[in-house]
């Protein structure tokens, strides 16, 4: 059964070893505003921004060369119809994770959550096109 529904990402988790200076680099370079922060404000665990970027402090994290994998920790994506999207995602070899039945891990390894969205939401935004000139 193939899902019929429209989705979209909704953030984007990255494990980063200076969180500071990602906050920094986010807010001043790319203007997108604090929207949550999980522990101080000034040393947070974790800080997702407006504009989808959810930080992840990990002091002693190494980012593996750019032609590898793992520094990505999961995508979230908001879709229209969560337990149709969750039926779809069966037949493709995904594994459930232990964070919930809406967390699921690729194949390659890639971790996603699925995220239910409400009312209209998924079809408002990607009627926006972020790209249209003014």
């Amino acid at each position: 059964m193939a899902y019929t529904q429209k989705s979209y990402v909704e953030h984007v988790a990255v494990r980063v070893k200076d969180i500071q200076w990602h906050i920094n680099f986010f807010l001043e370079v790319l203007g997108m505003d604090v929207r949550e922060i999980d522990g101080p404000t000034d040393a947070p665990n974790q800080y997702w921004t407006l504009g989808g970027m959810q930080l992840m402090s990990t002091p002693d994290f190494e980012a593996p060369p750019s032609n590898d994998s793992g520094w990505l920790a999961h995508l979230g994506i908001m879709v229209q119809d969560l337990p149709s999207a969750l039926q779809a995602a069966q037949n493709w070899g995904v594994k459930p994770l232990p964070q919930g039945s809406n967390w699921l891990q690729l194949p390659d390894g890639l971790a996603i959550e699925l995220i239910q969205a409400s009312g209209t939401s998924v079809t408002d935004v990607l009627a926006i096109n972020p790209r249209a000139k003014l």
